[in-house]
């Protein structure tokens, strides 16, 4: 794939926002920088400063600084893939209220098989940002540890029984989904609490048409989240978040990314 000179840059996403996934996030934004068959510098978020000069960033980043900085160089004629607003809309609580709005399929708040306390005003840090709770009272202490941590925004849904699905997406129609049970990739481990996936079947074009849906209203082009299908095939979005490391599927993602500035140069 080539394209004439641009100046490209990556920006690799804080640490912080990568657990036990820094060099997965190197290894994407590399790929898209050898699918553009040109060199791209790729920098650490806190590095990024209103001096750079790019015609093209593809960027991971979520600090709200790194964030300011990029609608600077929006303003200035930069294209940013994922755009800074798209990640804020991603914040948890704000997303679910957007999923919400739209009739997107999620959990109920309560439910008979525990729940999930989610940090809600930003991505996971730390595996104790998302906690399986196995009643009310499981959930009520963690909330307090929550506010120990001082966390004060969060979201709690029921968990659902079934196949846990992780899905990848790129606006122009790649999608892609695994079951994590199958490969046994993981970044917490709290995959395992859906146990093995039974593969039970449902509407995959109604998930993608969807997911496509979600991706639009966020505003985000590079994306990934969960679902959980039920054994009557029901689908529930459990989350959605802005640019993943792609890692089941890095190449072909990579090609589909880089065809994002090749689609913005014609």
């Amino acid at each position: 794939m080539k394209t004439r000179e641009l100046k490209v840059v990556g920006v690799r996403r804080d640490d912080r926002f990568s657990p036990n996934s820094v060099e997965k996030d190197r290894l994407i934004l590399e790929a898209v920088g050898h699918h553009l068959a040109m060199d791209m510098v790729v920098i650490d978020e806190s590095l990024l400063d209103e001096s750079v000069e790019a015609d093209i960033i593809f960027s991971m980043a979520r600090l709200p600084k790194t964030l300011q900085v990029l609608r600077l160089l929006e303003q200035r004629g930069t294209l940013v893939i994922n755009s800074p607003v798209s990640v804020e809309n991603c914040s948890r609580t704000k997303l679910e209220q957007m999923m919400a709005a739209m009739g997107v399929p999620m959990p109920e708040k309560t439910g008979r098989n525990g729940y999930w306390l989610k940090r809600g005003d930003a991505a996971a840090q730390q595996k104790s940002d998302v906690v399986y709770c196995r009643d009310a009272d499981e959930l009520a202490a963690a909330k307090t540890e929550f506010e120990r941590r001082g966390i004060t925004n969060w979201v709690v849904s029921a968990h659902v029984l079934g196949d846990l699905i992780k899905f990848y997406g790129v606006r122009g129609g790649f999608f892609k989904y695994y079951y994590p049970s199958d490969d046994g990739i993981s970044k917490f481990g709290a995959e395992a609490i859906n146990g093995q996936a039974q593969h039970y079947p449902f509407a995959l074009d109604d998930l993608k048409e969807t997911v496509a849906k979600v991706a639009d209203i966020t505003g985000l082009a590079v994306y990934g989240g969960d679902a959980i299908v039920d054994a009557t095939g029901h689908y529930y979005i459990i989350d959605f978040n802005d640019w993943p490391s792609f890692s089941r599927c890095r190449e072909e993602a990579a090609a589909e990314i880089a065809r994002l500035a090749v689609d913005n140069d014609r």
